[in-house]
């Protein structure tokens, strides 16, 4: 088995941290969706300011707001106004590795979806 890249979420804007809150990362449920992350699935998030890197589970955040909110401990890894890549992966066989295409989807600074493309092995469309 390997575990492969399934969907990106590239450079998003951190809109809030709330360390009060008992944890993950609440996103615009528009992203979710384009980037194949589903209510409560782990997710690893890449902070490009800081070079923190944490695993957390999604919540979906309202859709169409730009939300993109770490909860909890997580919370004490970024600042508000961050930018961070989040990546959700999945366990396949060898031979279902082949042929995984990610779901890469490309925000910008207000976490509006500006492009979206299918990889294929290679990084190729």
């Amino acid at each position: 088995m390997r575990t492969m890249l399934k969907g990106k979420i590239h450079r998003a804007r951190v809109t809030e941290v709330n360390l009060d809150y008992e944890g993950s990362i609440a996103i615009d449920g528009l992203l979710m969706e384009a980037a194949d992350i589903l209510p409560y699935e782990m997710v690893h998030v890449l902070d490009l300011n800081n070079g923190a890197r944490f695993e957390t589970y999604a919540i979906e955040g309202e859709r169409g707001s730009g939300e993109f909110c770490i909860n909890g401990a997580a919370a004490r890894l970024v600042s508000k106004g961050d930018t961070v890549i989040l990546l959700s992966y999945r366990l396949v066989s060898d031979e279902e590795a082949q042929t995984t295409k990610p779901k890469m989807v490309y925000v910008d600074e207000r976490n509006a979806i500006v492009k979206e493309e299918v990889l294929s092995l290679g990084g190729e469309q």
